[in-house]
């Protein structure tokens, strides 16, 4: 191996070391905390990605099973605006966004369907989240990637949390990097809405 590679080799590795540390959270941690939200943990800075409607590419197709079992298939939504909140238990900032997403949901209840996509924890950790935050809506259990392939083409997620906003058509029409502050959020699903009226 060359001298300079030698030298930038164990770097590189604790630098690797250091955002794996830093991204990943205990299995063991307590849900019901959000005393670790603001820890130093790497997300996403929240920014936000709008595509005008003549930029927008396919469809995005999203199909499998919930949580508890149950069939999910975004294509049944056809005709509505849908958001998709990439997510998992130990994340802090998912924590921090959830009960704003629960709220959001109720608001829109009956115009916008909400579906989260967890492809890391098993359906226990995550059915005791929905609980724990009183989630009204389900969640993907995205145990092979499916959901995140699904919009990987047209949307990098980059951090999780990501959120995507679907238009009537279920193209993707906007993305929050990172934490969705619920105006930020709520002003993107509105404004969704607005096309198809």
């Amino acid at each position: 191996m060359p001298r300079i590679l030698r030298r930038l080799f164990p770097a590189a590795l604790a630098a690797i070391a250091l955002v794996l540390t830093s991204c990943s959270g205990s299995a063991e941690q307590d849900l019901t905390s959000t005393d670790a939200v603001d820890s130093g943990y790497v997300s996403g800075d929240g920014s936000v990605q709008m595509w005008d409607t003549d930029e927008r590419g396919e469809p995005v197709e999203l199909a499998g099973e919930s949580m508890t079992g149950d069939p999910v298939d975004i294509s049944d939504w056809r005709g509505d605006v849908v958001v998709l909140n990439f997510w998992y238990a130990e994340c802090p900032p998912c924590r921090k966004e959830a009960p704003d997403l629960a709220a959001l949901s109720r608001e829109h209840e009956g115009q916008v369907h909400f579906l989260g996509v967890n492809n890391v924890n098993e359906p226990a950790t995550a059915i005791a989240f929905e609980r724990r935050f009183d989630m009204p809506y389900p969640s993907l259990y995205d145990k092979n990637a499916a959901g995140i392939a699904a919009v990987q083409g047209v949307v990098p997620l980059q951090a999780v949390p990501t959120t995507v906003v679907l238009d009537a058509g279920g193209r993707v029409a906007a993305r929050i990097l990172g934490l969705a502050e619920k105006s930020t959020l709520n002003a993107l699903i509105t404004d969704t809405l607005a096309e198809s009226s």
